[in-house]
């Protein structure tokens, strides 16, 4: 191998390394590319190819791009790295050889070729160490243009003759920064001349004023000029000779100010000013302060005083400013000069912002009041089922030997019960609204179904006070509905329970669905309706019925109770769900509210549920896996469902509860009673450690939450999960047999 000779010995050895290439015809890029080549099949026990690849490899790592080229005629390329190709877009040394015709001059954008060699030749010759720099424009294979810094040297090589190489770097971005740059400084640089031109222009004024003038007066005219920005009426007098002279005059003032204007004095000016111009109010506080003495008095302790004040043209009243400043000697105080502006904007941004102080205060004021009535109704009707479920419970220990009695006293706990657990959902569900965590949801569902759902709900209460509920749905063409079940069931049952709750005894509650209007796309127009013939709504509360815990006052005195959150949750649903909400009342007669939504007409019918008795008795054959780690809920779920003739198999915790699936065989449970909060495992992490088991009957067990965990946002991650159902604690024993049945039959159980 050839010994390099040159100072530059790392360019002089590659370059060997490169002749050595050509001897052994040993293609550049095929040694590029070592990653898809054996080290046999590269090198075939060649040392020089071996050191060619390593320098080669150590020339491609360099993170800037490294060109070398024959310094002659031609410029012929002798060798690119790897970040050069990716500067142009090439992936290969052949690509970029066809691309560039092989020559720097091809590399070089046409329009800058000549100028660069030409700054390469001066640059070289004026330096002793055969350095140059230039920059430069190149053409892409996209055919999109960059600028690139380019530091070069020029060399003679023993293997290949004189050469240079260089390194080049992307100035694309530098460049456009350079350009902004200078822009930006012209642009300040022109802003600087303009302002020296002002400058010299007030100074040439400045001068020929200054030979005109004295120097008491040249200081009243620096003052003036400061005055001038913002004063729309500029004054000048003299306390001691009682003289006025203006500058700049509003409307207003010029009337002080005639042909004869110089015969007026000062206190003349301020008398006849005043009286015209200042509002009545305000007139001897005005003449106070622009007394001589008065502001010589002010002036004693500061240059300048100001003051506000209101002025009355016909019926407009303006706010306006007076300033007087001190232009003759601090000692003794003479010449001043007074400055006019208005103050309307300004005056007026301050009662704007006061007045937004004030309603912000209210607002918090009544969130206070309203809050704090919350809570005392909270506390009122949260005692009331509370006292009733241990007053019962009482009663029902001492008449333990009378099975009647407790009997009774039980069915009474349960409606305490009951009642106290409502008041809890619809705090919770007004807090989904304030979250905004509630979100319209389209599935196919009946009109008539969730009616019928809702007064079966309802129908106790109603029936306790001997209310007749009346429904109307003759008009009801399309029944079968593409909607929101829940929030539509919510919209009818806080507008029904709400009609009964104010309702008194042996009245009425109507309720009417009427479809209004078919419209294009299976769309149609629906009026929901509620009338009662309840104590009513006073007129100024009417305005206040959708917000959150509002409740009239007379409502506390007719013995009726509630949260005041449960037409705030309908007015929510129903705006989210695009639709509009009125109500109109006659206190003592009775209130109707009318509901319009537009909805999707569901123009196939309703899939037939299976038979649920059926699944019922095919479920209670089979063990149901119950997961719970709450000792007393275990008891009491295991309770009820045994007492319905259900087997169970119960664990506390939802590691256990994915071992116990794992070991089982397929059949041994019909279906899963998830809890979601529990130690170990929650539900949510156990659903889907199931679903991932790798026997598939094992893991499309049918899965339903049974947890305390009521927020919509809960039930949305339990069936992301991979559960089939969220039910809410307390258990509602009719709703969990219709899910356990629906979940069973969707997945092909029976």
């Amino acid at each position: 191998m050839k010994k390099y000779t040159t100072e530059y010995g790392l360019i002089e050895y590659m370059l060997t390394l490169l002749q050595t290439l050509d001897q052994k015809h040993t293609d550049l890029d095929h040694l590029m590319e070592y990653e898809r080549n054996t080290e046999e099949e590269l090198f075939g026990g060649s040392q020089e190819l071996q050191m060619a690849y390593e320098v080669i490899r150590f020339m491609d790592e360099m993170p800037g791009g490294f060109l070398i080229y024959h310094a002659d005629d031609a410029e012929e390329i002798i060798y690119a790295n790897k970040a050069l190709l990716r500067i142009f877009q090439c992936d290969t040394m052949m690509e970029f050889r066809e691309l560039t015709g092989n020559s720097f001059r091809g590399f070089v954008h046409h329009e800058d070729l000549n100028a660069i060699e030409k700054s390469i030749r001066e640059q070289i010759a004026a330096s002793q160490y055969d350095l140059d720099y230039v920059e430069y424009r190149i053409i892409r294979k996209d055919g999109s243009i960059r600028w690139v810094d380019d530091y070069g040297h020029y060399i003679h090589s023993d293997a290949v003759g004189d050469i240079f190489y260089v390194f080049i770097g992307d100035a694309t971005e530098k460049r456009k920064r350079a350009l902004l740059e200078k822009a930006n400084w012209m642009k300040e640089k022109k802003k600087e001349e303009q302002k020296m031109q002002k400058l010299m222009d007030e100074i040439e004024v400045y001068d020929q004023e200054r030979k005109l003038i004295n120097q008491e007066h040249l200081r009243r005219l620096e003052v003036i000029k400061g005055l001038s920005v913002n004063y729309e009426t500029i004054l000048y007098a003299d306390l001691e000779t009682d003289q006025i002279l203006p500058y700049r005059l509003s409307s207003r003032t010029k009337v002080q100010f005639g042909e004869k204007y110089q015969k007026r004095s000062f206190l003349w000016y301020v008398e006849d000013y005043v009286r015209t111009w200042v509002h009545p109010e305000e007139q001897e506080i005005v003449l106070g302060r622009t007394l001589p003495e008065y502001i010589k008095k002010e002036l004693e302790e500061n240059k300048t005083y100001y003051f506000n004040y209101r002025i009355q043209d016909e019926d407009e009243i303006q706010y306006l400013q007076l300033r007087i400043v001190n232009v003759g000697s601090p000692d003794r105080i003479s010449q001043i000069v007074l400055g006019y502006r208005g103050m309307d904007e300004e005056v007026q941004r301050e009662i704007e912002q006061k007045q937004m102080l004030e309603e912000a205060l209210n607002s918090a004021n009544l969130a206070i009041v309203a809050k704090n009535t919350f809570l005392s109704n909270m506390s009122h009707d949260m005692r009331t089922p509370l006292n009733a479920i241990f007053g019962y419970t009482t009663l029902a220990r001492k008449s333990i030997h009378d099975s009647g009695a407790v009997s009774n006293y039980l069915d009474k706990i349960e409606e305490s019960s009951r009642q106290f657990l409502e008041l809890i959902d619809k705090v919770l569900e007004i807090s989904w609204t304030e979250a905004n965590d509630t979100r319209i949801t389209e599935s196919e569902c009946n009109l008539n179904d969730i009616l019928a759902d809702v007064i079966r709900h309802l129908d106790p209460q109603a029936s306790k006070k001997e209310i007749q509920i009346n429904l109307d749905t003759a008009s009801l063409e399309d029944s079968n509905i593409l909607a929101d079940r829940e929030k539509l069931r919510q919209i009818f049952l806080h507008l029904t329970g709400n009609a009964i709750t104010y309702t008194r005894p042996g009245g009425n509650v109507d309720i009417s669905v009427k479809e209004l209007e078919k419209q294009i796309n299976h769309y149609a127009v629906y009026q929901i309706q509620v009338k009662d013939t309840g104590i009513g709504i006073s007129k100024e509360f009417l305005d206040h019925i959708f917000e959150p815990f509002a409740r009239e006052k007379n409502t506390t005195y007719s013995g009726v109770h509630g949260t005041g959150v449960g037409l705030t949750i309908v007015k929510h649903i129903v705006d989210l769900m695009d639709g509009t909400i009125e109500v109109s009342s006659v206190v003592d007669e009775g209130t109707v509210f009318t509901i319009t939504l537009r909805l999707r007409i569901q123009n196939k019918p309703i899939e037939e549920a299976a038979d649920m008795d059926v699944i019922l008795d095919y479920i209670m054959n089979q063990t149901i896996l119950l997961v719970e780690d709450n000792e007393i809920n275990v008891e009491i779920e295991t309770e009820i469902l045994q007492g319905l003739g259900f087997q169970l198999k119960s664990v506390s915790d939802g590691r256990m509860a994915v071992d116990a699936v794992r070991q089982s065989e397929p059949g041994d449970f019909v279906l899963i009673l998830m809890d979601i909060q529990m130690p170990v495992m929650d539900g949510w992490q156990a659903t889907r450690e199931i679903r991932r088991l790798e026997n598939a009957e094992l893991a499309d067990i049918p899965i339903i939450a049974l947890s305390a965990d009521a927020f919509e946002s809960d039930e949305k991650k339990s069936i992301q999960c991979g559960m089939d159902a969220h039910l809410t604690k307390p258990i509602d024993i009719p709703l969990l047999l219709d899910t356990m049945a629906a979940a069973v039959h969707n997945h092909g159980l029976i």
